[in-house]
């Protein structure tokens, strides 16, 4: 799914208005019905029974809450129209709007958030509306406002939140909140998706988000190239290699795993097993001698063999083993259990220098990376996918989350360094050399465990092996990857999810997307 900016849905709005000639308040009748149907499909029980409270602002969002509110009355439900805004401040298409909600004899209310009498129906209605900002807010609601006082009430209310077109509070652009937002239960968002309702807060506050036809010509839409996109079923099926049916193990992919130390014996065998799991022609797994017998014991899919160590961790002298046997792959990842010592670091350089081929880059990879950012710079032209968490990415580029944005600083990293950028957390972003940017819609807390990461490096590197592109084995294997965690709570709930479990629901999870 697209996802717009605000000044993209300002020009969306414009060119149907001004070119296409179609009255903008045609458009606001019907994202009021959008909005209309949300909040009805909420109620607890009979329409005559059941209360909705809308709160609007002065703006045209404000209009579409009151055109909502009047389609609600006319399907027999009790609504009240509480107005934070000035009136004299209304829109054009506002003002006319509250004209048709009077001549059904639903007046517009000055919202009074002193007044115990508009605080309890509000806070005992079945549905709150939110229409107080659209997607233009760009300051902070004031904590002594009025509106802040609406925000309160609806948080608080007992009832469900629907938002029209975003929560307000949310920085459409960003997901930033803006002093405080509105934790709605569903947004119904018109034309387009936006960036703030998938990451960051915004996506906390937004519920379950609902693309809204108001109507605007589908062509002006096509033309509108977003660089932020969310990764969901439909792409996740078409980025997914295909099988050929007369293929081979050698046809399906050869991976190296480099990884592995003294008291790191689990994330090296989480990452080959993932990659086995999700397809994989053949897995080989090189780690340190001395934990090669655990490794052995525990793969029987994935081929274990010994490298050279030192103090339990892999040492320099391992280089040369390592690229013999990745002359025979296409495809290396790096890093999972890998430890931390000079030794490795010296290891991880060679290899990132010395490798032409594809390389997923993770955890104590991209530590020892991080020391020598120029090694990354002079991989640009070949394939590189790192797949930091946010503590992992604050050692890459110290200070960069502190603006707020996630998106912003790995859409400027992978930008800079020329590779694909899987920074993980909520709502994992992919990010590309190309500036685009794709938000995952797949997961839970449950794969907030340690391991996790080692899995989702499998998945993206065996995707990558089979013949994937970087940005699809990247964008579907975090897909996939949540996907899968998603399957294993509906079994151990997101308290006992384990690593394990997630590996083993990874075929679930391609059964899926191949229906």
């Amino acid at each position: 799914m697209k996802l717009a900016t605000a000044a993209q849905m300002r020009e969306l709005d414009r060119r149907a208005i001004e070119e296409r000639k179609i009255p903008s308040i045609d458009l606001m009748e019907r994202a009021a019905a959008g909005v209309a149907e949300a909040a009805f499909s909420l109620l607890p029980g009979k329409p005559g029974k059941c209360r909705i409270a809308v709160l609007c602002g002065a703006g045209n969002n404000g209009g579409d809450g009151i055109a909502a509110a009047r389609l609600l009355f006319l399907k027999g439900v009790s609504v009240r129209v509480f107005l934070a805004g000035a009136y004299e401040k209304l829109t054009p298409d506002a003002l006319e709007e509250t004209g048709r909600l009077s001549e059904c004899g639903v007046e517009l209310e000055a919202f009074d958030p002193e007044e115990p009498e508009q605080r309890a129906w509000i806070l005992r209605a079945d549905v709150c509306v939110d229409a107080l900002f659209g997607v233009g807010l760009s300051r902070e609601i004031r904590p002594d406002s009025t509106f802040a006082a609406a925000v309160e009430l609806m948080n608080r209310s007992r009832g469900c939140r629907v938002a029209v077109d975003i929560a307000s509070g949310v920085e459409a652009d960003t997901g930033r909140i803006l002093g405080c937002a509105v934790k709605a239960d569903k947004t119904v968002t018109f034309t387009l998706g936006k960036a703030g309702q998938f990451v960051g807060e915004g996506a906390l506050c937004s519920g379950e988000v609902t693309v809204w036809d108001i109507g605007i010509p589908a062509e002006l839409v096509r033309e509108t190239v977003c660089s932020i996109q969310s990764v969901d079923t439909d792409f996740a099926s078409h980025a997914l290699p295909p099988r050929k049916p007369d293929g081979h193990k050698g046809t399906f992919g050869k991976l190296l795993v480099v990884g592995g130390a003294v008291g790191y014996t689990g994330a090296p065998y989480l990452t080959a097993a993932a990659a086995v799991r999700t397809g994989c022609g053949l897995v080989s797994l090189g780690v340190p001698e001395s934990i090669w017998p655990i490794e052995a014991v525990k793969c029987t899919s994935a081929m274990p063999f010994p490298l050279i160590e030192k103090h339990g961790m892999l040492s320099e002298k391992a280089l040369q083993k390592i690229k013999e046997k990745m002359a025979d792959c296409q495809v290396m990842a790096l890093g999972p259990g890998l430890g931390r010592s000079r030794q490795t670091e010296q290891l991880v350089c060679a290899l990132l220098q010395e490798t032409e081929k594809p390389v997923v880059l993770d955890a104590d990879g991209i530590n020892a990376a991080a020391a020598h950012i120029d090694v990354l710079n002079a991989r640009r032209g070949r394939v590189t996918i790192l797949t930091p968490h946010d503590g992992e990415f604050a050692r890459l580029v110290p200070g960069a989350l502190e603006s707020g944005s996630r998106v912003e600083a790995a859409r400027a990293f992978a930008a800079a360094h020329g590779c694909v950028l899987v920074l993980k957390g909520h709502r994992t972003i992919t990010a590309t050399p190309e500036g685009n940017v794709l938000v995952n819609t797949t997961g839970n807390s449950g794969l907030a465990k340690g391991g996790s990461g080692d899995v989702l490096t499998g998945v993206i590197a065996s995707l990558l092996a089979q013949g994937a592109t970087p940005v699809q084995a990247a964008a579907c294997g975090v897909w996939l990857h949540g996907r899968a965690g998603e399957m294993a709570a509906q079994f151990a709930s997101e308290y006992g999810v384990t690593p394990e479990d997630v590996v083993q629901r990874l075929p679930a999870a391609i059964l899926e997307i191949l229906e």
